[in-house]
């Protein structure tokens, strides 16, 4: 079972996924399930299904699903279908991590009477802990879910380096914020370099400032380390002649903002509840501005710090 010392520690990643997914879901599916994007028809469109997940997960009280999508396709040959995908970024081994992918699918199929494609990307750092499948046997009774389980951990730097597909940059960002997690220098070279990239790579402007976006909110600096790389990305813009400093200046703009946000809303918690522990101030300073903003609306009812922060909101 989950705690909440394990959501903490993986909410730098939510929001960059979330966020990076819901922007780019066809070249998603591109790089991680080929299979699936080659069946698609993207003429059509796609649909995320947020209050069709919400009635699926309800009444099910299996691990941490914040990180699912439920997402409404059409085959090439007119065949409406669902994808269920979920990102599992946890570092440990979650024994019901397979029942909880079989638990969805079949709430999926059973209240909507639709075919549910299960996509597990595993983001953890366990090479050993690899679950694509749950089924049991009972009296002549076998039950069995199969479902498609990608490991970050698979993909070689050689070809993710190669690959022009945003989700090479993220798998890469995600790997070396799980790599560097306690080594800063290290850290702020990796960050630089994949910035760096971005440029290089031949992304659309927009691609480029989401997926800096992306980069951003995985690796973590120190605030003088951060400033020191914003500088230097102004200047090497500068050097290239791209069309993307004024994108990346308002970025720096909103992190002021966020910064502001962040400093009252805990001036506003010591106030009421005295000193703020570490976790609280450590998911402050990792959070994205929505997210702040959404905890100074809570405070005003909040009778505890766990009524601030709670994931249910």
């Amino acid at each position: 079972m989950e705690t909440k010392d394990d959501y903490r520690s993986n909410d730098e990643f939510d929001a960059p996924w979330k966020d990076i997914l819901e922007a780019y879901f066809p070249e998603f599916l591109e790089f991680f399930l080929q299979e699936a994007f080659d069946g698609i028809d993207w003429e059509r469109g796609f649909e995320f299904l947020d209050k069709e997940l919400s009635r699926i997960t309800r009444a099910a009280s299996i691990g941490d699903r914040r990180m699912d999508k439920l997402v409404k396709v059409w085959r090439r040959d007119g065949v409406e279908l669902w994808v269920l995908i979920h990102i599992e970024i946890q570092g440990d081994r979650k024994t019901n991590f397979a029942e909880g992918m079989y638990v969805y699918q079949y709430r999926a199929y059973d209240l909507y009477q639709v075919p549910v494609v299960g996509l597990a990307i595993l983001a953890d750092e366990e090479d050993g802990w690899r679950p694509s499948e749950f089924s049991y046997t009972l009296w002549g009774t076998r039950q069995s879910y199969q479902f498609t389980a990608i490991k970050l951990l698979d993909y070689s730097e050689y070809a993710l380096e190669q690959s022009t597909n945003p989700f090479a940059i993220v798998t890469l960002a995600h790997r070396q914020a799980k790599k560097t997690k306690h080594r800063t220098g290290d850290r702020y070279q990796e960050k630089r370099r994949l910035i760096r990239r971005l440029y290089q790579q031949g992304y659309s402007r927009q691609q480029v400032i989401d997926l800096f976006r992306f980069i951003d909110g995985v690796l973590h600096l120190p605030e003088e380390l951060d400033d020191r790389l914003f500088s230097e990305i102004v200047i090497f813009e500068e050097n290239q002649k791209m069309p993307y400093i004024s994108s990346v200046e308002r970025i720096g703009e909103k992190r002021g903002v966020k910064k502001g946000e962040a400093t009252m809303l805990t001036r506003m918690l010591q106030r009421r509840f005295g000193t703020v522990p570490d976790w609280a101030n450590e998911k402050i300073a990792k959070a994205d501005l929505p997210s702040l903003e959404e905890w100074s609306l809570r405070f005003v009812d909040a009778s505890s710090l766990d009524d601030v922060f709670s994931d249910k909101g």
